[in-house]
């Protein structure tokens, strides 16, 4: 990866950031709750290093449209979708490249319109696990699902809650290992009235069959600005892996997403 590729998504951001006025920031703060009403689709790219001996590398960029169904007058159903596009090196000794799409994850979520007692918004529902990868070393080539919530609070500036999922394989072949994993993401983040969002969180796993956690850190920082009529989020960030099972991604790594919303 290209080192000028931070600092160039970083000054495509600072050169927007004087277009959007400070009541874009409700709408810079519903980018934070996973389960809001607003139609939305990320592609947000990874990039992580450190794999194996050979230190192998891995760049992923997630397509992940966010779609809000009505369902009555009380509940909407929050479709979460993420599709992986994945390009790796050496992620298992000297495996040579790969390039193509990973597994799909399908999420949906029942989320009540108002938030609950204490102002918890909250959603749950199940989650899918689609073997899409188009080689062995992209995917699990195992089916599978279970269920997922999230629970979050918004006060003043301040989004912070939690996004969990656990998904077991039910069908695959016999000759792929098993899936049995849990997902925990909290997050916290704090969005100024100029559309200015700083965020922290986790997207740890830990895989009950091996007994290892994957644990990358990001911090990103993200501006809400306006081409025309149409809102864009712009978000740079660093991860760093805290945790990884042996062979798996090391140091630090490089987080971009650009998001377009579709507000009602």
């Amino acid at each position: 990866m290209s080192t000028r590729l931070p600092g160039l998504v970083l000054g495509v951001v600072c050169a927007a950031a004087g277009e959007a006025s400070a009541q874009d920031s409700d709408l810079a703060k519903q980018l934070s709750n996973p389960v809001a009403s607003l139609i939305s689709v990320p592609f947000q790219f990874n990039y992580d290093k450190g794999f194996g001996p050979e230190d192998g590398y891995r760049a992923t960029l997630n397509i992940q449209p966010v779609i809000p169904i009505t369902l009555n007058d009380d509940w909407n159903l929050i479709s979460r979708t993420i599709v992986p596009i994945i390009t790796q090196e050496d992620i298992a000794g000297p495996s040579g490249t790969q390039s193509g799409l990973g597994d799909i994850t399908q999420s949906l979520f029942f989320s009540p319109k108002q938030p609950g007692p204490g102002g918890i918004i909250w959603g749950a529902g199940p989650v899918f696990l689609v073997p899409t990868a188009t080689d062995d070393l992209l995917g699990g080539d195992k089916w599978g699902a279970g269920p997922t919530v999230v629970a979050l609070k918004q006060s003043g500036p301040w989004t912070y809650g939690l996004l969990a999922n656990h998904i077991w394989s039910f069908a695959g072949p016999d000759t792929r290992a098993d899936i049995n994993s849990t997902f925990l993401q909290p997050f916290v983040s704090y969005t100024t009235p100029d559309a200015w969002t700083f965020g922290v969180n986790t997207e740890s796993t830990y895989d009950w069959n091996e007994e290892q956690w994957s644990v990358p850190l990001n911090f990103t920082v993200a501006k809400l600005v306006k081409f025309g009529d149409q809102p864009v989020s712009f978000t740079v960030g660093a991860r760093y892996w805290a945790e990884a099972p042996e062979n798996g991604p090391e140091g630090w790594g490089f987080r971009g997403v650009v998001t377009l919303l579709f507000p009602k």
